[in-house]
């Protein structure tokens, strides 16, 4: 199994959409993990688990903000991608026409 130390801003939607589901109200001090970088840096991360990888988010101010705000995050861009698509195909339909 991979182990991969990873901002969550470069999570996938499905990591992301599993992290927010193993913490929706944050997380506490006993989900933390302390990790030793070989520089010796320490990281703190919480885990998420698929069936192939084992993800090490790596904590922060702004990681609090992205749980705390995800489900209205989501929506916004369900409505953008959605008026998008609609765009594309008014588009392509009037590409139709000529």
């Amino acid at each position: 199994m991979k182990r991969i130390i990873v901002d969550y801003k470069r999570l996938d939607h499905s990591v992301a959409a599993l992290l927010i589901d193993l913490y929706p109200h944050g997380y506490g001090d006993e989900d933390i993990i302390v990790l030793k970088k070989p520089g010796g840096e320490l990281v703190e991360a919480v885990e998420v688990r698929t069936d192939d990888t084992i993800y090490l988010v790596k904590i922060s101010k702004s990681l609090s903000n992205f749980i705390s705000n995800f489900e209205e995050n989501i929506e916004k861009e369900l409505e953008n991608t959605s008026e998008n698509q609609f765009l594309e195909k008014e588009h392509s339909s009037d590409d139709d026409i000529e």
